[in-house]
């Protein structure tokens, strides 16, 4: 126990009341139940407990307020409930972080998901907070350390970037994720897993974060099977965490797994509020949500840090032009892109540098890193071009000099981009520097 926790405790006391506020039932329709009496105490986003006659409680949130009567959006399907059955309105839940909320697992109300208890900070946080005054905001920082070589040099992060990863399922976006929080230069890592399958958040903490990483890491994780209410929510109270971290000064790290997950479950929401689906299956407000929250993200003012973010996207099928890619494309400072084509070879993290983009540069670079840069995206996009030519046979040596050079470096390059690189952003370069001296002076490895 800390010197803070009697005072955490007696703050988490005064927040309790005895009044409690009781609605009835009146009419269930589309899964969205109609409660009458609480109009005029509910707002949106409170929860509420409804008292099932026969079965177990049923928990909810306010979807809709009207003049006479509130609309309830439960958390599981709606059966067994019946006219004039009791709907309690429980005290909004204070979402407020602090310091020593790192190392914990926390769901999207700020409870304990690791077994231990979880005392609130201070000051409750707003989790829909507007993003700092865009004139007020610092530049882009200094280019960060990843631990991956291919980050560290053609495809580099700085310090306050958002930047979209977009993979399919199953090419290793949650373990890139987790080396990255793991490596990535930053005083904390926020984790926001949405709608994440039950069994791999356990999975995650303690087999791909680690003890060591955890240390100064806050996950934020709705399991699939929680409402559509508590996922979305669990972007929004993952980011207040990294913003209040950003307050205190410190330079974080916001993870999010994944924006097609808090759509999806915005969808449903919206949906149920009347709202038309006419974005291919997704409701217009989707796009200022998804805006909003990585405008949240990125470099803070003067007196605060910065929050860097890697918001991973869902895509079926490689398609870069479904909604929610071409949203975050348009709002974010670069894209990396995973194929699985090159996971199916077996080299992780399975980038595709063609496809990928990071926006810090050139300023993120020196005039000779931008010259590597550049030579290594010449060569790999010439082997891209001839590969069935290659593979066919059909490459005949000295018709083409950049081609001969793609080819004879193309095998020592692919092994450099799976490589991790704890040494640094400099030994990095270095070693891509002498990949390229060998392919100019046609040496051998």
């Amino acid at each position: 126990m800390t010197d803070l926790d009697p005072i955490l405790l007696k703050h988490e006391l005064d927040r309790m009341t005895a009044v409690r506020h009781v609605g009835l039932v009146s009419g269930v329709a589309n899964g969205v139940i109609e409660v009458a009496g609480l109009n005029k105490q509910a707002r949106t986003g409170d929860r509420l407990t409804l008292q099932r006659r026969e079965g177990p409680d049923l928990s909810g949130e306010v979807l809709h307020v009207d003049s006479d009567h509130i609309h309830m959006l439960p958390s599981a399907a709606p059966d067994g409930v019946s006219l004039g059955d009791r709907v309690c309105l429980e005290q909004s839940p204070a979402f407020a972080p602090g310091l020593h909320w790192q190392g914990r697992v926390i769901d999207p109300f700020g409870k304990p998901l690791d077994g231990k208890p979880l005392l609130a900070g201070m000051h409750s946080r707003d989790i829909m907070q507007s993003p700092p005054p865009a004139v007020a905001r610092k530049p882009l920082g200094e280019r960060m350390a990843t631990g991956l070589a291919i980050l560290n040099t053609v495809l580099p992060i700085v310090q306050g970037q958002r930047v979209g990863l977009f993979a399919g399922s199953g090419v290793g976006k949650s373990s890139l994720l987790a080396t990255l929080a793991r490596s990535m230069q930053a005083d904390a890592v926020v984790i926001a897993l949405v709608g994440e399958r039950g069994r791999e958040i356990n999975e995650f903490v303690g087999s791909a974060l680690g003890p060591d990483a955890m240390k100064r890491s806050v996950v934020v994780a709705a399991t699939s099977d929680q409402s559509a209410l508590a996922r979305r929510r669990c972007a929004w109270s993952a980011m207040s965490v990294a913003e209040f971290l950003r307050d205190q000064g410190l330079n974080v790290l916001f993870l999010a797994d994944s924006v097609t997950r808090f759509a999806e479950a915005h969808r449903e929401i919206a949906v149920a509020m009347g709202e038309s689906p006419s974005l291919r299956g997704y409701p217009p407000s989707v796009t200022p949500l998804i805006a909003n929250l990585c405008e949240r993200a990125g470099p803070g003012t003067s007196d605060q840090g910065d929050i860097t973010a890697v918001f991973s996207v869902l895509v079926a099928g490689s398609d870069m032009d479904e909604p929610i890619a071409d949203i975050l494309r348009g709002v974010l400072d670069g894209h990396v892109v995973l194929s699985r084509e090159i996971a199916e070879r077996g080299r992780f993290p399975a980038i595709d540098l063609s496809r990928s983009v990071s926006r810090s540069l050139p300023r993120a670079a020196t005039d000779e890193e931008n010259q590597l840069i550049s030579e290594t995206r010449k060569l790999v996009g010439s082997y891209e071009q001839s590969e069935v030519m290659i593979k066919a046979g059909l490459y005949a040596e000295g018709a083409d000099p950049l081609l001969d050079q793609a080819v004879r470096v193309h095998e020592e390059l692919d092994g450099f981009f799976a490589k991790t690189d704890p040494d640094g952003i400099n030994n990095s370069f270095n070693r891509l520097a002498l990949i390229l001296r060998r392919a100019t002076a046609g040496l051998p490895r």
